[in-house]
């Protein structure tokens, strides 16, 4: 290995650099942090304000929607990173609620490829580690009063974790990503409880956590908030309320995002906010209108018009779980449609489980990443499960070559009342997203 300094490798384009990105480190995921330290280091990279990561299984886009959404009405600049993304590159780093655009991004971009090619031995990056690296240098740059950092995976050796968060929260633990993070749920939330900090302060949203966490909290001395402990709330169908250390809130609206776990995501964010309350208060009106204006496309989002059509990004099990409890509270559709792409690395078939006594036809569709199981593999699945594969009037399972062709028919066979659930992957809700947006332009 040569020990002499690299040139930089600049692109003009945030798509040249992403396309570079993909392919500049010889594996998608590479768990360990001494890499992106090294980095780190040259950047000189350093938070001014505090700052809040969001590990879990599932919930960590919601909770870092709502924790957007309240500190925003509150006055305050706001950061937040999210992954992955939809339909842009973009939606992953938020300044004030806004997306920052290409040319400030560009900017960053630049700065870590600098700073790594300085150093001896320059180490290369993921993806997921490099963008993360920029988009934490543009929030440092960018004078915040907080930042709000969404965990890619796990937590212990995440990319995120090279920042000492003042607040780290943890949302719901489940068995995901078995071969990177364990197979049971102590090992997971050992994982994800890497984020927290001795003497800073740390929440626990997963209302029956791990003893893994809890100990692993109580050794290295942070200040752990755990639901049904140091926090509760209780509610009726028209409102809720929050208990928690010295402090209670009641008549709170239900958070704009549906879904059946929002009120564990909510709640845990209230915890966050009045742990923080020093540094970053916030009153019982900004927590009311954050919930009330939070948006977050892909949770459980119902569009608007007939056919029902609802998106979720549900692809694991427990996901798969909350998105059938709320399909079941929607009230009676005939028919429901389902189109369904998912990544082959998953339990497909405790994904499927939870909405086999809900669907009705299953539209199974190809993805674009070689990730994806296939169309085919999961109308296997679902047979083995005993869906009829008969085309007929009384449900069936087809195949399609991408999600939009599955959307397509979808809808040229639901009636009004019936309604499609599109789910399973990112890349599927992301297909059919921008199907509909082609057709409205």
């Amino acid at each position: 290995m040569s020990t002499a300094h690299q040139a930089p490798v600049l692109f003009s384009s945030l798509d040249a650099w992403l396309r570079h990105l993909e392919t500049a480190h010889p594996v998608g995921i590479d768990m360990g942090l001494d890499r992106i330290n090294r980095v780190k280091a040259a950047l000189g990279l350093h938070f001014n304000c505090p700052v809040i990561t969001v590990a879990g299984t599932n919930g960590k886009g919601s909770t870092c929607a709502f924790l957007e959404s309240i500190l925003l009405c509150s006055g305050y600049r706001v950061g937040c990173h999210t992954s992955p993304h939809l339909l842009s590159f973009n939606e992953r780093a938020r300044v004030n609620g806004e997306e920052v655009k290409d040319a400030l991004l560009l900017e960053h971009f630049d700065a870590v490829e600098k700073a790594r090619v300085s150093l001896l031995d320059a180490p290369t990056l993921t993806y997921f580690e490099f963008t993360t690296l920029a988009i934490m240098h543009l929030f440092a740059k960018a004078n915040l009063d907080a930042v709000i950092l969404e965990v890619g995976m796990g937590g212990r050796l995440d990319a995120v974790n090279i920042i000492d968060a003042d607040c780290a929260i943890v949302t719901s633990i489940d068995i995901d990503h078995a071969d990177f993070l364990g197979g049971t749920r102590e090992e997971i939330a050992l994982e994800k409880a890497g984020i927290f900090r001795t003497g800073q302060i740390a929440v626990c949203g997963d209302p029956i956590p791990p003893q893994t966490l809890i100990d692993y909290a109580e050794k290295i001395g942070c200040d752990l908030w755990l639901m049904g402990r140091d926090y509760n709330f209780q509610g009726d169908k028209q409102q809720w309320g929050w208990a928690g250390r010295k402090k209670r809130f009641s008549g709170l609206g239900y958070p704009a995002l549906r879904g059946a776990n929002q009120i564990l995501n909510a709640s845990a964010v209230i915890a966050a906010l009045m742990a923080l309350h020093q540094r970053l208060p916030v009153s019982a009106q900004d927590i009311r209108n954050g919930f009330a204006m939070v948006e977050l496309p892909g949770r459980f989002q119902v569009l608007p018009g007939q056919p029902t059509v609802v998106l979720d990004v549900a692809h694991n099990p427990h996901a798969a779980a909350t998105l059938g409890q709320g399909l079941d509270k929607m009230g009676y559709h005939p028919y429901t449609y389902a189109v369904f792409g998912a990544m082959a690395d998953k339990d497909i078939e405790g994904v499927i489980k939870p909405l086999l006594g809900i669907v009705d036809f299953w539209f199974c569709t190809d993805l674009p990443t070689p990730r994806a199981a296939s169309a085919k593999l999961l109308a296997s699945k679902l047979e083995a499960m005993g869906v009829a594969v008969k085309n007929g009037e009384d449900g069936g399972i087809e195949c399609f070559s991408e999600p939009a062709a599955a959307y397509q028919k979808a809808m040229s066979k639901a009636g009004e009342g019936d309604r499609i659930v599109v789910f399973g992957s990112f890349y599927t809700v992301a297909g059919v997203m921008a199907y509909r947006n082609n057709q409205a332009h």
